[in-house]
């Protein structure tokens, strides 16, 4: 049993429940601004694209061995976003801003719409359940890419540990700004509150107890979900920056600056993270 391993996951995993919690009492306390809402929007929404760029997919790559790796794993990369564009096509789970600006914006375009009734609010906790879920198994598969003892004192998973941490308020903050808007009750929104904010926890913890439980640590499996895992967080991406470039002409620099921002973070941190394996492998070399 890796129990270092075990504690950093426990410690991501109760700092995505916080976080996701306090998202969702930021819709019941109060409207963010339309905004702050697009500029946070377009930083995260450039981090994941970086994490499945410079992280998720690579890592898949060293996971999937054989001839036609890179097949295999785009492959698996066009499967996760497929499903991730089904669901929304389905689902339509995937907005977060609920300020009056966006209201009045949305309304010509069949969004404002999407938050009316129960038959929406179904829809919109079933996608989001899908890609927490997507999101948790991610995390749980990733730490077992690396751990601890082998990153010289990198935290294994942080990227994608991070990439959720920033993007799980944000689907907080709709569920509950949903159900406020749909008129549930205070007691409902709570425990949706903290269901919704458990999800993502409970799947990375059983993931990563599971890949180690049935031995899938050196084999290709790892490899098949990060690939799938970056297919779904580019979907992610790019279904919360696609509707607004269409949609907003104003604040054009301060999104396009937010979003170069959020992807030199994560190529950043993928920066320091291979600087931390390589130089530990040339001290062992040595």
């Amino acid at each position: 049993m890796d129990y270092e391993g075990l504690l950093i996951i426990i410690g991501y995993s109760l700092g995505i429940f916080a976080v996701s919690f306090i998202g969702g009492r930021l819709a019941v306390l109060g409207s963010i601004t339309h905004t702050r809402i697009q500029i946070l929007m377009s930083l995260v929404a450039g981090f994941i694209l970086g994490i499945a760029m410079y992280h998720l997919f690579p890592h898949s790559l060293e996971r999937i061995t054989g001839p036609g790796n890179v097949e295999k794993a785009v492959a698996w990369v066009v499967f996760g976003m497929i499903l991730m564009i089904f669901l929304l096509r389905v689902f339509h789970f995937h907005q977060h801003d609920f300020s009056t600006e966006a209201g009045e914006l949305y309304d010509h375009h069949d969004h404002g719409e999407a938050g009316g009734h129960s038959g929406s609010l179904v829809g919109v906790a079933m996608g989001l359940g899908v890609h927490t879920v997507t999101e948790g198994v991610a995390l749980g598969t990733s730490m077992r890419v690396s751990s601890p003892h082998e990153d010289g004192g990198a935290l294994p998973a942080l990227g994608v540990f991070l990439a959720i941490l920033l993007h799980k308020p944000l689907d907080a903050y709709s569920i509950i700004g949903m159900m406020k808007f749909a008129g549930h009750g205070a007691r409902a929104r709570t425990v949706a509150n903290v269901a919704f904010a458990s999800l993502c926890p409970l799947v990375a913890l059983a993931s990563f107890w599971g890949v180690g439980l049935l031995g899938l640590d050196d084999g290709s499996v790892i490899g098949y979900v990060l690939a799938f895992a970056a297919g779904a967080f580019l979907c992610i991406a790019l279904s919360d920056l696609l509707p607004e470039i269409h949609f907003h002409s104003h604040d054009r620099g301060k999104l396009i600056v937010a979003l170069l921002v959020g992807i030199g973070l994560a190529y950043a941190l993928y920066f320091v993270e291979s600087s931390a394996v390589h130089g530990t492998q040339e001290m062992h070399g040595h």
